[in-house]
């Protein structure tokens, strides 16, 4: 029986390593049986390139790569996820919760490309994962809404004002600001459950967030 995706994804600083952990543990006591995965996955060797992406050793502005390399990056790293560590799993019926998905290549590479050629670059990401990667396509995804004013105050906040320890999608507030608008256009494009994380100028607290994601969760998994 094959398993079900459910990818929660966001711009850096939108919480999404917090509530996905929040989601794991409500579903845990639940009693159903679920795996955690997480993108970029920093623990494997399959994370180089994204890792010298981040780091600016490619160069120091995200548009020195192009996107489709960029992406490929990001893309082989998730293959070998899913080749050595949950893709068993996945067939068997699990239910695997991720942080940060292919979505993750939509969001932060489609404002890389120019609007006009938006879809076109998300039905050629989309074939490449799915298609010829032969990467599970999520059942749902929600996505954390965060604007860049707030995160980037969380930012600072988790780094401790100390921006060399930012990469360069984090530094980068004019990409980010890009990001912001691709992300919600492919919210809308592909049907992701967005989740609103901010009041103005104030993010929600943490357990309003994981209350609106589990209100949406329960009408996912019973269409699941």
């Amino acid at each position: 029986m094959e398993g079900k995706l459910i990818t929660l994804e966001g711009l850096d600083g939108s919480g999404k390593a917090t509530q996905t952990e929040l989601l794991c543990r409500e579903l845990i006591n639940r009693r159903l049986n679920l795996r955690r995965v997480s993108f970029p996955n920093y623990d494997d060797s399959s994370s180089t390139l994204v890792k010298m992406y981040l780091k600016g050793e490619f160069g120091t502005n995200p548009n020195d790569v192009n996107p489709y390399a960029a992406s490929s990056f990001f893309a082989v790293d998730r293959y070998a996820s899913y080749k050595k560590y949950w893709g068993k799993d996945y067939a068997n019926g699990v239910l695997i919760v991720a942080d940060r998905y292919t979505t993750s290549n939509i969001v932060f590479q489609l404002s890389k490309i120019p609007k006009e050629n938006w879809n076109d670059f998300i039905n050629w990401i989309e074939d490449y994962e799915y298609g010829k990667l032969k990467l599970p396509r999520p059942n749902k995804t929600i996505y954390l809404n965060m604007p860049i004013n707030v995160s980037q105050k969380l930012l600072n906040v988790r780094y401790h004002g100390i921006e060399n320890k930012k990469d360069i999608h984090e530094s980068n507030e004019t990409f980010l600001k890009a990001c912001y608008e691709s992300g919600l256009y492919a919210a809308k494009k592909l049907n992701w459950k967005v989740i609103n994380c901010a009041e103005g100028e104030k993010p929600k607290t943490i357990e309003h967030i994981h209350k609106e994601i589990m209100q949406e969760i329960d009408s996912i998994l019973n269409e699941l």
